[in-house]
């Protein structure tokens, strides 16, 4: 393998297809129940999503910002080794690369199989190594070149707008939905958790749906006429999600009386039986399919340029490194990478360890995305946008208040996120012990050259 730059192969399509994939995925059929019987109220169900929409879109602005001065793979690794260094930079990226993302990776799949075996006849012994081979697969269709893995993603998570869309509207064309169990719209129900609590628990799950809205950062080297494309796809991507979960999660309340709720598994499965009759099951599982599909392959695609993208500013062509640091010479796909991520999706996957992971390393992701809008302010050009400084602050605000809620929720495990985080120096200073001359992100201001 040798040492290529990436050719710019993908469009708007492609761009807002990133931003919405991994938003819209298994969180929208987990949440509802917990989020509807906790708030007990449709209007505050709105409010919630409404609000983490609003904190979203501030986020999105900023990141459009930040991608469209540096339109090179990597995202967030690019921005804050620009901003805070390479030690900060180094800290996310191995925590995104050998960490966290493998994590998700791998829940995603476990999280799909019992939606498959709905779908499928798939024999019970086969059953355990079904996560292991759509970690394999999506890895195969990657490495084997971004058009088509791109036209895959595409193709997935442009389908689930209308899919999602289309639920929301047939619950009320058809006669499912019924506005008499919104009513009364802000009067919470019996049994609703206190409000303050139950605002905050509903914020941290609202961002866990949002969640992944920020991975077009990460291709944009692979963006045609990034400065055009990144603002639409992040602003455009983050609306549609926000109007797609607004909608789908009253319908979900239109068609299930929020008094009836249990479990997340009982009303969706509930909703499903009310919508279509005994086919219900199956088309929820087809629908949680296409979400959970959509977004393997996008993280499968973006999460392996953070590793090129950090292999390549901090390794010599000889060091440990290097071979992170080189694209495929055929297909032009960081190949190595792709394999690092799922050799790890498939070692978390092994031990089981992928729902500790993820509760470990939430509040460090939360921490990492405040440091990466908080490079606007430490960037020797000055931001000339309507919306700054509004919106970096209103991220900012928002990001905090989120990793209190989850230190206080959670102490213990955001504690030993921070510290696995913080493993990564030393880390470091193991693999650029012999680094030597390292090659440099490209300067900030090359976007017309890159063009």
């Amino acid at each position: 393998m040798g040492t290529i730059a990436p050719i710019r192969q993908m469009g708007t399509w492609a761009a807002t297809a990133a931003v919405t994939g991994e938003a819209i995925s298994l969180g929208i059929f987990l949440t509802p129940a917990g989020m509807a019987k906790s708030l007990g109220s449709p209007a505050l169900i709105a409010a919630v999503w409404g609000g983490m929409a609003l904190i979203t879109l501030a986020g999105a602005l900023c990141f459009t910002e930040l991608a469209v001065r540096n339109p090179h793979d990597g995202g967030e690794y690019v921005y804050l080794r620009r901003g805070f260094g390479p030690r900060v930079a180094f800290l996310y990226g191995w925590m995104a690369a050998i960490v966290m993302y493998p994590g998700v990776a791998a829940a995603l799949c476990v999280g799909s199989v019992p939606y498959l075996r709905a779908l499928f006849p798939i024999p019970a012994s086969l059953t355990p190594f079904l996560p292991a081979i759509l970690l394999i697969a999506a890895a195969a269709l990657n490495y084997c070149g971004a058009r088509m893995s791109s036209g895959v993603m595409t193709t997935l998570n442009w389908l689930k707008a209308p899919v999602l869309a289309g639920l929301a509207i047939w619950a009320l064309v058809s006669g499912h939905a019924t506005f008499a169990n919104l009513a009364p719209i802000a009067a919470r129900r019996p049994g609703s958790d206190p409000l303050i609590a139950a605002i905050a628990g509903a914020a941290v799950s609202a961002y866990f749906c949002f969640g992944g809205w920020w991975e077009a950062g990460k291709i944009a080297g692979q963006l045609r006429n990034p400065s055009r494309t990144l603002p639409i796809a992040f602003t455009g991507g983050v609306l549609i999600v926000a109007a797609l979960y607004l909608l789908v999660s009253l319908a979900f309340v239109a068609v299930v009386p929020l008094g009836s709720i249990g479990s997340d598994t009982a009303f969706v499965s509930a909703f499903g039986q009310a919508l279509f009759g005994s086919a219900g099951a199956r088309i929820l599982a087809a629908i949680v399919v296409l979400c959970v599909l959509g977004g393997l392959i996008l993280l499968t695609m973006v999460v392996p340029r953070v590793t090129y993208a950090l292999a390549s500013a901090e390794s010599s062509s000889t060091g440990p490194l290097a071979a992170f640091a080189r694209l495929h010479p055929r297909f032009q796909t960081p190949a190595n990478a792709i394999v690092l991520q799922t050799v790890m999706a498939l070692s978390i996957l092994f031990l089981g360890a992928f729902d500790r992971i993820l509760a470990f390393i939430v509040f460090s992701s939360v921490v990492f995305l405040a440091l990466t809008v908080a490079t606007l302010f430490r960037g020797g050009i000055a931001v000339d946008r309507w919306w700054y400084p509004l919106a970096p602050i209103v991220f900012l605000v928002g990001c905090g208040l989120l990793a209190l809620l989850l230190l206080a929720h959670s102490p213990i495990p955001s504690l030993i996120g921070a510290a696995i985080v913080l493993a990564g120096l030393p880390l470091r200073a193991l693999l650029t012990r012999s680094k030597g001359a390292a090659r440099a992100i490209p300067a900030a201001d090359s976007l017309t050259t890159d063009l």
